[in-house]
């Protein structure tokens, strides 16, 4: 399988346990990797058989934007799930950094799944 790598997606989400997580949105670095098959891109030079990087970075910080999560690895089963149910991709990792959650470090999440282990759920 290709890989593509988005890095350091910058975007925000009202996001955590505590009540006073909930009154504004807090910022999340997002780091994804897409595993696909790229052989047709490689013959073709379309990006139509590849990933668009820009339509897959839109897409998710939307989602984060829109979201309202208890659990960074929620958002990130909801991430996987959205790449998924939008994109070809076969499978999706993401590493959720949240950089205000602890004082003095960053808490992090990094979760991947195929579509066949996302199936189930």
């Amino acid at each position: 399988m290709d890989k593509v790598r988005i890095e350091q997606l910058e975007t925000q989400a009202v996001i955590g346990v505590y009540e006073f997580e909930h009154e504004a949105p807090q910022p999340l670095v997002i780091d994804l990797e897409l595993e696909a098959d790229f052989s047709r891109a490689f013959r073709s030079d379309d990006l139509n058989d590849a990933l668009d990087y820009d339509a897959i970075s839109q897409a998710v910080r939307a989602f984060c934007e829109e979201s309202r999560y208890a659990l960074l690895e929620a958002l990130a089963g909801g991430i996987i799930k959205l790449i998924q149910a939008n994109f070809n991709v076969d499978r999706v990792g993401v590493l959720i950094r949240k950089p205000q959650a602890l004082k003095g470090a960053v808490a992090s999440v990094w979760c991947e799944r195929t579509r066949e282990e996302m199936h189930p759920l």
